[in-house]
């Protein structure tokens, strides 16, 4: 007896209120469709959305009334419905967010039937971002392995998850709407093997490889650092070839000052030996004399010419 209850309970629940029909998954900016069985003539159709089953579009088969009101609910469904002549389908064109929820088929006829089906919108997946991760740069691994960040933003019902070919490296998933999701790799810098980053929901996917040679390039820091030891050999460099140059020439002008001083003196005694040689003779012709005096103002006479 209770069990015919159950069954009778059942049955009238199944008729009047329906079960879900589809569940349909569905990528914002997309358009989706829902079909049913095709009716018979003279049935009368309506769909409705929402807890409050708000009316949006009704059919009249065999008066060929096709009707939509898509500025109920403050124009949500605004040019965006369309209806199948043929079939009664109802097609939600550029669908947004809003617009996911439970939409209701009611088919009047010789009998009722109610179906529902249940849309969930899912945000346009991002592209992953990679970037070099320089914050882990210090580390005593740094000079042999690169490290790397793929990033998403504004994602929700999403798993992020680094590839080595087919394999998965490692992952992570959020349910919630989600600020920024990030997954850390590292590789080496000669690794030859192929890597990409995966974003995906259970609708879609987005991938980014990863070019180990493009992006483990120098850190803005380490670029700093060697740009201070470039600068610093510069300087170095700079100053050792001043430094040269100024001793070359105060060398060279030691040089030449001793010449000279070599020179000068050379002359001195030149001119000495030949003052202590000079002597002035006079020839007397009274006397038929020659007188030979040694004279200093002569010497000095024969230094300044010589």
């Amino acid at each position: 007896m209770l069990f015919h209850v159950f069954a009778l309970f059942c049955l009238c629940w199944k008729t009047l209120f329906g079960v879900f029909s589809e569940i349909v998954s569905v990528t914002e900016g997309d358009s989706v469709t829902l079909n049913f069985n095709a009716v018979h003539e003279g049935d009368h159709i309506l769909w409705k959305y929402g807890a409050e089953n708000t009316l949006i579009a009704k059919i009249n088969i065999k008066q060929q009334d096709f009707f939509t009101f898509d500025d109920v609910l403050d124009g949500r469904f605004r040019n965006r419905l369309k209806l199948d002549h043929q079939t009664g389908s109802l097609t939600i064109t550029n669908i947004r967010s809003e617009h996911a929820g439970i939409y209701e088929l009611e088919i009047i006829g010789s009998k009722l039937t109610i179906e529902k089906f249940s849309i969930s919108v899912y945000a346009r997946l991002p592209v992953p971002v990679t970037i070099r991760d320089c914050s882990s740069s210090s580390s005593s691994l740094s000079q042999y392995n690169c490290s790397v960040l793929c990033s998403v933003v504004n994602v929700s019902a999403v798993s992020l998850s680094w590839y080595k070919g087919n394999s998965v490296l490692s992952s992570i998933s959020v349910s919630d709407l989600s600020i920024s999701l990030s997954l850390p790799l590292e590789v080496e810098y000669q690794d030859e093997n192929t890597y990409s980053c995966v974003i995906n929901n259970t609708i879609s996917n987005q991938t980014t490889h990863l070019d180990i040679n493009t992006l483990c390039q120098l850190c803005p820091d380490e670029d700093l650092h060697w740009f201070y030891i470039v600068w610093m050999c510069a300087v170095v460099g700079s100053l050792m070839i001043l430094v040269s140059a100024v001793m070359c020439c105060i060398s060279k002008k030691r040089r030449k000052t001793v010449y000279n001083q070599e020179e000068d003196q050379s002359d001195s005694t030149s001119c000495k030996q030949k003052s202590q040689k000079t002597h002035v003779c006079l020839f007397l012709s009274s006397s038929s004399t020659l007188l030979c005096v040694h004279h200093p103002s002569i010497i000095v006479q024969c230094c300044v010419q010589w």
